[in-house]
């Protein structure tokens, strides 16, 4: 299927002036009975309009969809009516759940935080089941269960046109010379940004490598790559500055490791001393007190202490060492 086969081009967003049911209506009304061929590159839209022009191509009957350059959301539900669908090897596609815009600024009260809480409980429950509904159609479509479909809803990751065909999403894919890959603009990103879509992995385009928009895009990327803290690589040894802080920071996790198994053994140490003592009062057999109180004995006693005191210091100071450690 060559661009100038297509009776319908549908780009841009879905319910504007480029991609609008008024067009779909017109043009299959003008070949009834005929095939009509349809050019898709969308990032996506209005659900409604989506599902308005699916109805539109199943209507027809003999509507064949081609996809070129990213496609996502709204666009992907307005194939769906198609009989057949086509999709350029470079393209990708995408399918996530629902959203809908939402914000709200002010002081509430409690009364009116209640009202908010409820009309939010509201919206999430039509935007579930318009997430049902639309997986109920990919996965009719898919020919694969629906929960399957939610769950890849779910995730909203980009597919290759290979994986797209591998889930049933397109009949065909093709590798036309004159169809070039995707490459991402200032203006493509920003669209994304602001719907919420993910940013697939595809080449910049040259005119707008060094733009501030595309570096900005790839230092937020970049945050959320794992990376070591120190990066050399295997051919590239490290210069004596480096291997100065290396050598630095293992030293001070050596004393730090030293530390700590020195308080081990400290306090295992008085561990050991205070289960002795325990056992040794165990054993020992309860003497009757019969000795006399004196309150106005001074208190300088110099009296050896017995067993029972001596473990009683030396619980005090363990418990004392511990509480340090």
């Amino acid at each position: 299927m060559s661009k100038t086969a297509y009776n319908i081009s549908l780009k841009g967003y879905v319910g504007g002036s480029d991609f609008d049911r008024k067009t779909v209506d017109t043009t299959l009304a003008q070949n009834e009975g005929k095939r009509v061929n349809v050019l898709i590159d969308s990032l996506g839209g209005s659900l409604a309009t989506g599902l308005s022009i699916s109805s539109a191509f199943r209507n027809h009957g003999n509507v064949a969809v081609h996809f070129v350059g990213l496609n996502a959301s709204a666009a992907t539900i307005a194939s769906l009516g198609a009989a057949h669908i086509s999709m350029d090897a470079g393209a990708m596609y995408l399918v996530h759940k629902c959203s809908m815009a939402f914000f709200e600024w002010g002081s509430l009260n409690s009364d009116q935080f209640a009202t908010l809480i409820a009309d939010c409980e509201k919206i999430k429950a039509d935007l579930d089941k318009l997430d049902l509904n639309c997986a109920q159609l990919y996965a009719s479509r898919c020919k694969r269960k629906t929960q399957d479909l939610l769950a890849l809803m779910k995730v909203g990751g980009w597919l290759s046109a290979k994986e797209a065909l591998e889930w049933g999403f397109v009949d065909e894919i093709t590798d036309l010379a004159d169809e070039p890959a995707p490459k991402l603009t200032d203006a493509l990103a920003s669209a994304m940004a602001s719907e919420g879509v993910p940013i697939p992995n595809i080449p910049v385009s040259e005119a707008e490598k060094d733009s501030a928009f595309v570096k900005f895009i790839s230092a937020i990327a970049s945050i959320f790559q794992s990376k070591p803290h120190i990066d050399i690589k295997q051919d590239e040894q490290p210069t004596n500055d480096q291997s100065a802080r290396i050598a630095d920071l293992e030293a001070q996790l050596a004393d730090k490791d030293k530390t700590i198994a020195d308080k081990d053994a400290l306090i295992a140490d008085r561990d050991k001393t205070i289960a002795d003592l325990q056992a040794k009062l165990d054993k020992k057999p309860a003497e009757d007190t019969t000795a006399v109180v004196d309150d106005a004995k001074p208190s300088g006693n110099t009296d050896p202490k017995n067993d029972v005191e001596q473990f009683v210091d030396t619980y005090n100071s363990a418990r004392a060492l511990y509480n340090e450690v």
